[in-house]
């Protein structure tokens, strides 16, 4: 009997695990989900509207990564920005709690 809890919980450890949440504060770029890490940058803020206006998808940009966005409404007015972000991050997904242009 032990040894099947044991077993039930190390599987409840790895399923938590995989649904990893990361909560914190990034810095990066709301870009388009059509162009995706080219829009790290300052350059693309034109491009990043246009995709954007033309129904693409806004997504948040750092580095190498590319983070879908749980409410795409909050960044309709940072479409472009370098941008600083408090939220949480859970299989990609950016929950956004603040956003603010970076400075």
């Amino acid at each position: 009997m032990k040894k099947y809890l044991m077993l039930l919980g190390v599987a409840f450890c790895l399923t938590a695990a995989a649904n990893v949440m990361d909560k914190g504060k990034w810095t990066g770029f709301i870009g388009d989900d059509h162009c995706g890490t080219k829009g790290n940058n300052k350059e693309h803020a034109a491009c990043a509207k246009s995709c954007v206006k033309g129904g693409k998808i806004p997504v948040f940009v750092v580095a190498d990564k590319v983070y879908s966005i749980s409410n795409v409404k909050l960044v309709e007015n940072f479409i472009g920005d370098e941008v600083t972000i408090t939220g949480t991050i859970t299989n990609n997904v950016l929950e956004i709690e603040t956003i603010k242009n970076k400075k």
